[in-house]
């Protein structure tokens, strides 16, 4: 089963949502899955250094106060899969196109889901900016990506336009919002939902491919 999780590297939502994936999927060991990691840029206007954070946010909510309720809401959500959000040590809103550069890269070599957890990581546990291509670098070296390849790689434009592409063809499919799952290139849910609720859609297309087999 072929499942697309279309997310951006700095939503905290996507965040949840993968955890819930993630633990949908221990609950169908049996079950053949390939995941593929597919780019949604939230803020692809954003200038490549980035911006202040809290100037972002506040522009983006309009104000303060409300701010503070969409992240208490994300932080409660977050507790529960184990993730601790530090939203007060994030002080800059990056562009993430270079962050799913890395992923894309990663990819190559098989480690990209370990690069997608340590992105989170890093910006949502840890606030460091992931558009910084030195913060980018060394959280791939941590993965054996080797370093002198791989600040090559990030200072080109290398991949840059096969993100966009993944991303525009992610708006041709309809996603207006992430995180969202394609399975099968035919079942799409979106939202960060809970794993009872993408157990049901897996097991519809688990029953889809049976009959398939049988017809």
């Amino acid at each position: 089963m072929k499942i697309e999780y279309v997310f951006d590297t700095v939503c905290p939502w996507c965040y949840v949502g993968k955890r819930r994936f993630e633990r949908a999927l221990a609950q169908r060991p049996d079950t053949r899955v390939r995941v593929l990691w597919r780019p949604f840029l939230l803020n692809p206007d954003l200038p490549p250094d980035g911006i202040d954070r809290r100037t972002f946010l506040d522009r983006k909510f309009g104000g303060a106060a409300r701010v503070q309720r969409v992240h208490a809401a994300v932080a409660a959500a977050g507790k529960a899969e184990g993730i601790e959000f530090d939203f007060d040590a994030i002080t800059r809103m990056p562009n993430s196109l270079n962050s799913h550069r890395l992923i894309r890269y990663a990819g190559s070599m098989g480690r990209e889901t370990e690069v997608v957890e340590a992105l989170y990581q890093a910006y949502f546990a840890q606030g460091l900016d992931i558009g910084d291509l030195d913060v980018l670098a060394d959280i791939g070296q941590r993965f054996g990506l080797e370093r002198g390849p791989l600040d090559a790689y990030l200072a080109s434009d290398v991949d840059a336009v096969a993100v966009l592409n993944d991303n525009a063809r992610a708006h041709r499919l309809g996603v207006n919002g992430v995180p969202c799952l394609i399975l099968d290139g035919s079942y799409a849910l979106a939202g960060a939902q809970e794993p009872d609720i993408l157990l049901r859609l897996i097991d519809i297309v688990r029953e889809g491919e049976a009959e398939a087999a049988f017809s």
